[in-house]
């Protein structure tokens, strides 16, 4: 089985470690990596901010900014072609999806999915309180503030956001829409701050199902994120095991992602998730 590291960051991040992807990738190959996936959070709508409320750094630091997508598509072109002969190297955008703003993402897919291979679609703003945008993995006050004190429980809260994975599944996005998944139950980041339910109820596992039966329709892939289980309230994996599973009778692709800010997170939990991913 070809080893492969599926979500990656860069210094183009400004929420991350600021290490340069020449470094990153330099670990992996270390590592025994084949295959490694650039995937940047690509930038957000300049209108959203019109629709987010919270702390400020939610919304400044969650993507690149515009004017950063020249030189990043650069590095990484670069990076491709000097290390050909060691790791093949995809590149891509980790990419929002904001129900509001579904054309606009069609149009920056249009325009930058040409020069990419790897795309991963991801939420991480759900609507809460004011019926503004709140970001789900920034701060334990925004979290409470703004979504967890708008719901009479976790389940509540995992429905809203099953329900705008589903759409994004189901999203027109056009021919170079994402064809991965990201990290489909980053709603429980903070589950054992707030004591989250760890388990889903019987609604909430509809929505799994048929979120994993549009992925397996489509012909998608599913992204198998280590990075909850170092997170300080996770302490899971993202998805949970439970989905892993069914995930696996359907025979969805899933692809072991660190999610790496910085050198030190590449490849960590690798051995871990490519166990649950076999049969």
């Amino acid at each position: 089985m070809m080893k492969r590291e599926g979500h990656t960051h860069t210094e183009f991040c400004p929420h991350g470690s600021g290490e340069d992807v020449e470094l990153m990738i330099q670990r992996a190959i270390q590592l025994g990596f084949d295959e490694y996936s650039i995937t940047e959070h690509a930038p957000l709508p300049a209108d959203f901010a019109d629709l987010y409320e919270g702390q400020p750094t939610g919304l400044s630091d969650a993507s690149m900014a515009a004017s950063d997508l020249p030189a990043y598509l650069k590095k990484a072109k670069q990076m491709r072609q000097k290390y050909a002969d060691q790791i093949r190297i995809h590149i891509g955008f980790e990419v929002d999806f904001l129900p509001e703003f579904t054309d606009w993402t069609r149009r920056f897919l249009d325009e930058y999915g040409p020069q990419t291979d790897d795309n991963l679609l991801s939420v991480h703003f759900l609507k809460g309180r004011d019926n503004c945008y709140w970001c789900v993995d920034d701060t334990l006050t925004d979290f409470e503030d703004g979504l967890l004190s708008q719901v009479n429980s976790s389940e509540t809260l995992y429905q809203f956001y099953f329900k705008q994975v589903l759409d994004s599944v189901q999203a027109d996005l056009g021919q170079y829409a994402p064809n991965r998944i990201g990290h489909i139950t980053l709603i429980k980041k903070f589950q054992d701050y707030f004591h989250l339910d760890s388990a889903f109820s019987i609604s909430g596992q509809r929505l799994i199902n048929e979120i994993l039966l549009n992925i397996k329709e489509q012909g998608r892939q599913l992204d198998l994120n280590s990075s909850g289980l170092y997170k300080a309230y996770c302490n899971e994996q993202y998805p949970s095991l439970s989905i892993i599973k069914t995930a696996k009778l359907l025979k969805i692709p899933m692809v072991y992602g660190s999610d790496a800010h910085s050198i030190a997170e590449v490849g960590r939990g690798y051995h871990c998730m490519a166990a649950m991913a076999v049969n």
